[in-house]
């Protein structure tokens, strides 16, 4: 799997290729700032960029404009946003541009997990492969929101697990591996929690986070 790497820090940038090409994958090009990022995947798309959200000159959310910008001119680009902070707003932005025109793969993860290997291997391979990819901090915070009617609340405590996992993009497989029962206790789970929610309930995993994420933003 070919991938590119975006962000201001040399250090951070370098350290990031190096672990990318010890897990296996071909890091075809470095970028410090969103204009060089933009220009190395015009020339030589690869099937992941991996960036940071804040990029020169503002260090604002340079990283995800130039994002939104690459998967518009190349739909099956794979996109995964790393962030120094919990910023469910950002997460909200991505998801919501797949959401409302499909194309590649899309991740939002906080740099902590880069030193988690196996996280970081995980997530680049799953949003190169065109799927959705939510760091579980993001997706807790957003499950502690409190609303006046909660129907999360009527949630036993494993169907809360099984959504959080849902939320951060895994399939029922995944699911059930994590928490160690059988796939047909997580189907039982999921069409629960759908129900209780009041959420159409599909097989397609993409669709299926998407869902999850509109009613936990809601």
């Amino acid at each position: 799997m070919r991938v590119m790497v975006a962000d201001d820090s040399l250090l951070f940038r370098e350290g990031l290729a190096r672990l990318l090409t010890e897990r296996g994958f071909e890091v075809t090009g470095q970028a410090g700032d969103a204009a060089r990022l933009a220009g190395l995947v015009r020339e030589d798309p690869p099937d992941v960029v991996v960036v940071d959200v804040r990029m020169p000159p503002t260090y604002t959310a340079e990283g995800l404009a130039v994002a939104r910008e690459l998967r518009a001119a190349h739909p099956g680009l794979g996109v995964l946003i790393l962030s120094q902070y919990v910023e469910t707003h950002y997460a909200a932005q991505l998801f919501e541009e797949v959401a409302a025109h499909g194309g590649g793969g899309a991740g939002y993860l906080l740099k902590d997990r880069v030193i988690r290997l196996g996280d970081l291997e995980s997530g680049v391979r799953r949003v190169g492969a065109g799927g959705l990819v939510l760091d579980p901090s993001v997706v807790d915070r957003l499950l502690r929101r409190r609303r006046t009617r909660d129907p999360l609340g009527e949630l036993t405590g494993r169907e809360r697990e099984v959504l959080g996992l849902m939320a951060e993009g895994r399939t029922n497989a995944a699911i059930a591996k994590a928490m160690s029962v059988t796939v047909k206790t997580v189907e039982a789970h999921v069409r629960n929690i759908f129900d209780r929610l009041d959420l159409a309930l599909t097989e397609d995993d993409n669709r299926r986070v998407l869902a999850v994420l509109a009613y936990l933003r809601r």
